[in-house]
């Protein structure tokens, strides 16, 4: 019987199959009806386990209706037995469901390595895995399009842009500059951490991430649907319990 994945972020939410350790077809919605997008893709199938990551707030009726679709139901959260222990280093109370799934992701993915994963989603988050298998923590600031949506929002001329695909590092004219800043700032701000932990695996993902791993240099994995690759681990996990 096969298992389904669902990660729901702050922009979108991608629903995917799952089955003897593979990931099937994956389905991404940016509409708000999170549950009706959910249940337009499944209907009537009935599922071994299902995995469900959320960032947005508390959902009983979702979990109410995705329970009764399958044998076993994974809301993640820090209380959640996970296929490693992550040893954290700090009290997890609040830690985001998305980065929980993507820092076990790694672990699993670089066993014995220092990582550090950037995400690049509507927030640029930035978490530590050490050798150990301890999440060490992490930071958050924001991401490429939240900044051109502060910009605008926060000011009262500057346009909402989609950022130029080459641009020079001193902008002459307001697109230029915005692109400039934004692109350039976050530039800065991963280099900053790369050459500050250095000897780490990096790691990539997120909707930007392929953007950015163009114009940064170094050794960088970029991996697809990080999140969706730590909800699999689990289900395999709770499949076999």
């Amino acid at each position: 019987m096969k298992n389904l994945l669902i990660d729901i972020g702050n922009s979108n939410c991608k629903v995917a199959y799952h089955k003897n350790g593979e990931l099937g077809e994956i389905f991404r919605s940016s509409q708000l009806a999170t549950l009706d997008f959910i249940l337009s893709i499944i209907q009537t199938q009935y599922f071994d386990v299902i995995v469900l990551s959320t960032v947005r707030e508390d959902d009983p009726k979702m979990e109410s209706v995705l329970e009764k679709k399958c044998r076993k139901l994974v809301v993640l959260n820090t209380s959640v037995e996970l296929p490693i222990d992550l040893k954290y280093s700090f009290p997890p109370i609040g830690l985001g469901a998305d980065r929980l799934a993507g820092a076990l992701a790694v672990a699993m993915l670089f066993p014995g390595k220092d990582i550090i994963k950037f995400d690049f989603g509507t927030a640029l988050t930035v978490d530590f895995i050490n050798k150990d298998c301890v999440y060490e923590g992490g930071n958050i600031s924001l991401g490429m399009q939240s900044r051109f949506r502060a910009l605008n929002a926060f000011t009262k001329r500057l346009p909402l842009i989609t950022p130029d695909a080459e641009f020079e590092p001193v902008g002459v004219n307001t697109t230029g500059a915005m692109t400039a800043g934004v692109v350039l700032g976050l530039k800065f701000e991963v280099e900053g951490y790369m050459n500050l932990f250095k000897d780490r695996i990096i790691v990539f993902t997120g909707g930007d991430s392929f953007y950015f791993a163009q114009k940064i240099k170094g050794p960088i994995f970029v991996i697809k649907n990080l999140v969706l690759l730590g909800l699999a681990q689990i289900a395999d996990y709770y499949a076999e319990k």
